[in-house]
């Protein structure tokens, strides 16, 4: 019997298998590679990148994983409030000031102005929520972050605007991969701050691309892996759980002591059959919503206008941002040297509309809308790759703040760990991933101590006769 089935081999995981590595542990993950939706791949001083990019700093479970496994990290250089609409793009200057830069009607940019009015004013709200208090624990402060504005959507928030001051807040709002109607207000005004406030939060970029860090921890467990190992149930018992799945065409079950699920909430609902019933259905509560990201690889020689940008939105484009994967390396180098790597992100309805086309398809879409955003792109690549995540990233929606108190309540012997536990994406999977391997150890710890004092208890103590001593002596000779 194993110590600890954990069932996902993305980043959540993994980050649970690193802390629990001296147990005798498993990992069963369904797809044929292991990182979920972490996923870069390296091109010689750049890599392309489809997944979580940028990673929390110091004081946070992110920077204690990346010190622990040895993995470098940067603080991702330039700007993350670039903006390209109506053919004027803004890399500089208070991002208050766009609307007063941007191509429009003047009653459009009236709109603007008041509605940008009111998230600025909000975000120092969400900033007071969100900071740390003395002696509070993270479950609380997270519950504090899901509370805010939790009743209507961001789209309700905003109130009626026009088309055109709507499009410039939708890339900012939706990278949640919800749309503005779909997500709560605290969470559209939460990214507002995120992307307004570079050093606050997510502002780290890992050396060699977020890959680095799971193919990492994936190599000092790799005898432990099992890849293509597709989860149908789990199941628990009095002192151990079942987990059966199929692999390779075959039925096969693992008993552990304890299992980490490290799966998105829609599977774990599915799997964990007779998980509490008020931890499953808060786990079928759950909200996800689809992107596809596109990595290119370019190949240009010279300095480009974006080189000092690592996030440009794009509203009425094909994808709501463009991610300079690049500018890690402008931001370390002495000159500019050859080349560079794009990332494109289209979540929500954006995802919708192109998840049915072909790579080719997809592609075309997004070349002919880079070289609006970023003009000559098209002539520049030297290689293009397309990622669907049809269950891509949880959203707040209105009223998940319900749901938080039960999904952090633990099973005896099941443990969750995700991203959907938290509204930090990385950072949540990585803490909560952390807190599941911290409860196991915990577990299997207290019962291991607690077999060995019934062993010592009832072990018999065979004590001779004096004066059977030197016959058992003599026969111990013989």
């Amino acid at each position: 019997m194993k110590d600890v089935v954990i069932i996902g081999g993305g980043l959540a995981g993994l980050s649970a298998a690193w802390r629990l590595r001296h147990w005798d542990t498993v990992i069963l993950e369904s797809a044929d590679r292991i990182g979920g939706r972490i996923r870069s791949e390296k091109r010689g001083k750049y890599f392309l990148n489809w997944g979580g990019h940028v990673f929390g700093g110091p004081g946070t479970s992110t920077h204690d994983l990346l010190s622990e496994t040895g993995t470098g990290a940067v603080d991702v250089p330039g700007s993350l409030a670039g903006t390209s609409m109506n053919g004027k793009l803004l890399l500089k200057g208070p991002v208050q000031t766009y609307p007063f830069r941007i191509p429009m009607a003047m009653s459009d940019r009236v709109e603007m102005v008041r509605a940008g009015a009111k998230v600025s004013l909000d975000v120092f709200r969400y900033a007071n929520v969100v900071r740390r208090r003395p002696g509070e624990t993270g479950e609380q402060r997270q519950q504090r972050i899901y509370d805010f504005e939790n009743d209507r959507s961001f789209a309700d928030y905003l109130g009626e605007i026009s088309p055109e001051a709507e499009a410039l807040f939708r890339p900012t709002v939706t990278r949640s991969a919800g749309d503005p109607e779909e997500i709560s207000a605290g969470a559209g005004i939460g990214y507002f701050s995120l992307v307004w406030n570079i050093g606050q939060g997510l502002s780290r970029s890992i050396a060699g691309g977020p890959s680095t860090l799971t193919e990492s921890i994936a190599a000092s467990q790799r005898d432990r892996i099992e890849l293509g190992a597709q989860v149908h149930e789990l199941t628990q018992h009095r002192d151990h759980v079942v987990v059966r799945y199929t692999q390779d065409g075959v039925d096969r079950e693992v008993k552990a002591r304890t299992a980490v699920m490290a799966t998105p909430a829609v599977i774990s609902h599915k799997i964990g059959v007779d998980l509490r019933p008020d931890l499953r259905e808060a786990l079928g509560k759950v909200k996800y919503g689809s992107y596809v990201a596109a990595a290119f690889l370019t190949n240009e020689t010279t300095p480009q206008p974006w080189d000092n940008a690592y996030g440009i939105a794009t509203p009425k484009r094909s994808f709501n941002v463009v991610l300079n994967m690049g500018n890690i390396v402008r931001g370390s180098e002495s000159h500019r040297q050859p080349g560079g790597s794009i990332m494109t992100f289209s979540p929500a309805s954006l995802a919708e509309k192109l998840l049915p086309l072909s790579d080719r398809e997809i592609t075309d879409i997004y070349l002919k809308d880079l070289d609006q955003v970023l003009p000559g792109f098209s002539g520049m690549i030297e290689e293009s790759h397309v990622q669907r995540w049809e269950i891509g990233a949880p959203y707040c929606f209105p009223g998940r703040a319900k749901i938080q108190e039960t999904l952090m309540t633990p099973e005896d012997r099941v443990f969750l760990a995700g991203d959907y536990l938290g509204s930090l994406y990385t950072e949540s999977a990585i803490t909560s991933a952390f807190t599941a391997a911290q409860r196991a150890a915990s577990l299997l710890a207290t019962e291991t101590q607690q077999r060995g004092q019934r062993s010592r208890i009832t072990r018999p103590t065979v004590v001779p006769y004096p004066d059977d001593t030197a016959a058992m002596q003599t026969a111990a000779a013989n």
